[in-house]
């Protein structure tokens, strides 16, 4: 009983260690997660084509003043 108790507390960590463009799916949700993980506001976010696969680009401000652009793959089912 331990064990799976372990078990499942191991997963749990595990999962939550994956990066954002493992299970971002809508933009809105992409550049949540960017703007929170980088302690920054949004300025744009879109989503282009490239080749077959849809990446998020999420235009950033930091507080230091810094504009950062972060890309997150589209992994949605509806993408494949």
């Amino acid at each position: 009983m331990v064990s799976r108790k372990l078990q499942i507390l191991c997963m749990t960590l595990l999962v939550s260690l994956i990066p954002v463009s493992v299970y971002a799916i809508t933009l809105e949700e992409a550049a949540r997660q960017a703007a929170r993980q980088n302690d920054a506001k949004v300025l744009s976010a879109r989503t282009v084509q490239k080749g077959n696969k849809r990446v998020h680009e999420i235009k950033l401000l930091t507080r230091d003043g810094v504009v950062k652009t972060v890309r997150i793959t589209d992994n949605s089912k509806n993408n494949r």
